[in-house]
């Protein structure tokens, strides 16, 4: 992989679209709380999800260019989460469809005190299938910004993609995000710590969530994380607080920070991804730190509150209402 530029800005949106690699799903939900699925129970859904699909469908409601890289069956749950991208303004054009795998699926059923059980078909459905396609190479052909998850690095083939994904990329004059989103037992694995290491050295951007802060880079307060990443290359770094907010650092000693919006969380479930999706595009369509932290933070308040991983993902009007009519919480 070659080094970052120079420049720490994100590319401009008028380069070529965001784009992200990974896996597409659907996630059905359990209506009541309780303990796994080991009874017959009321569920909900589908709904459209998938880390990378969720990022890349708020990025481009809120107005940015943006595409994915992934790999869905020939069936209704693919098609659901085709039509919904295809519907808010994503290029979908790099999705293929498998006649031979199903679409993923997560089940998810909430504890009662809050945490989640699960029961995925991924690797062994067609998001496991995501691949170099002709037509994956010619939407990075033509990309501004990519955008990495970190349990992507997990996959093999996803990590092929990439490689070349950011040799194309870098070459035009594009940007590099990564969002660390990775259990620490991960980094433990020595190629998928390599593979995290080698992009937070080309990262233009880093965007962690609370521990993955100190999770990425071996540190234990923030000051020395942050001095880690800057002296690593990265221009900025968003930290998303959850109920405390976001803060947003540069490598030139800027900073600012939000408070978070008093929501009644419904579904908390990708609610960083829409963060990302809102803070990448705008900041491409050159608004200032402070202006693009509200609008993430209001992209993340916002799908907390719809039940479904991307039901609450806004347009830049409705991101507007919602800033204009929702208190912040204390700071």
């Amino acid at each position: 992989m070659s080094a970052r530029s120079s420049s720490q800005a994100l590319a401009p949106d008028s380069l070529g679209p965001t784009v992200t690699v990974g896996e597409i799903l659907v996630e059905i939900m359990a209506r009541t709380r309780g303990e796994g699925f080991l009874e017959p129970i009321d569920l909900t859904g589908p709904y459209p999800s998938g880390a990378p699909a969720i990022f890349i469908d708020q990025c481009a409601r809120i107005g940015g260019s943006a595409g994915i890289v992934a790999c869905v069956g020939n069936d209704d749950f693919g098609r659901i989460n085709v039509e919904r991208l295809r519907r808010d303004g994503a290029d979908v054009s790099a999705i293929a469809v498998s006649p031979d795998y199903p679409t993923g699926s997560a089940f998810v059923r909430y504890r009662g005190d809050g945490s989640r059980d699960f029961v995925y078909n991924i690797a062994k459905s067609a998001s496991g299938l995501v691949s170099l396609t002709r037509e994956a190479k010619t939407l990075i052909g033509r990309a501004g910004h990519l955008h990495v998850m970190g349990t992507a690095l997990s996959i093999a083939e996803i990590w092929t993609i990439l490689e070349y994904a950011v040799e194309v990329i870098r070459g035009r004059g594009g940007s590099i995000s990564v969002d660390p989103n990775m259990r620490k037992e991960l980094l433990g694995e020595g190629a998928v710590g390599e593979r995290f290491a080698r992009m937070l050295d080309i990262s233009d951007l880093v965007l962690p969530s609370g521990e993955e802060l100190f999770t990425a880079t071996g540190t234990t307060t923030e000051q020395d994380a942050l001095a880690s990443l800057f002296s690593r290359g990265a221009g900025e770094v968003v930290v998303k607080r959850g109920a405390q907010g976001a803060s947003f650092f540069s490598a030139a000693g800027e900073r600012a920070d939000v408070a978070a919006f008093a929501v009644e969380e419904v579904d908390p479930t990708g609610a960083g991804d829409c963060f990302g999706g809102a803070y990448i595009a705008c900041r491409r369509l050159g608004m200032p730190p402070q202006t693009v932290l509200d609008y993430a933070n209001a992209a993340g308040a916002r799908n907390v509150t719809r039940l479904g991983p991307m039901e609450g993902a806004g347009t830049r009007a409705e991101l507007d209402r919602f800033m204009a009519d929702t208190p912040r919480r204390p700071a």
